[in-house]
């Protein structure tokens, strides 16, 4: 259907242009914007790199475990069913912990891990594989690469000066989406 509507309205586009006379126009823009689309490509391409290659050395280092390890309270009260196994926990730590440094794409592969290991443990955990997509859909942010490399791409003076509302922005989505949660939970039974 996407296929359907963008071949529409590329259709369009070109007869009007023929109709109207804008032809050499539309077609100037139509390289331009090719253009600029794969240098913002390439820039946030660079940025995801860098970001993610920051999150394999802090796990090399040890940082990423010790936010994990910090977090493994939080999570245990959270997600008492994925508690009980080790590798589901791991995960999930993992998971959070790169979704609060920004790494999205490095916290994707730790989230599949983690919804496939507490869809393993049956109908108990089916609330849990919902507050795992809850937090990861509005997670909390300590620092926001990806954005960050978005702003700079488009020429921000400073990327990171966002921060702040970020970080307050993110809170209250957590908490809408935890408070949200559980009250669906308890309406569902």
């Amino acid at each position: 259907m996407f296929s359907f509507l963008l071949f529409a309205i590329l259709l369009l586009s070109t007869l009007f242009s023929l109709i109207f006379g804008t032809s050499m126009e539309t077609g100037s823009s139509l390289f331009e914007g090719a253009g600029k689309a794969v240098e913002f490509s390439l820039s946030i391409g660079g940025g995801i790199c860098l970001w993610s290659a920051v999150m394999e050395l802090m796990e090399r280092c040890g940082v990423a475990s010790a936010i994990s390890k910090a977090l493994r309270p939080l999570l245990i009260r959270l997600f008492p069913c994925a508690a009980r196994d080790r590798e589901t926990l791991d995960a999930l730590s993992q998971n959070v912990s790169a979704n609060l440094l920004g790494l999205g794409n490095a916290a994707t592969p730790a989230g599949i891990r983690a919804a496939k290991g507490i869809a393993g443990l049956g109908a108990k955990a089916e609330d849990e594989l919902c507050l795992l997509v809850v937090l990861n859909t509005a997670s909390i942010q300590l620092i926001p690469s990806t954005i960050a490399a978005v702003r700079a791409s488009s020429g921000a003076s400073s990327a990171f000066d966002i921060t702040p509302a970020v970080w307050i922005s993110s809170l209250f989505s957590v908490c809408a989406g935890l408070g949200a949660a559980a009250v669906l939970r308890r309406l569902w039974r």
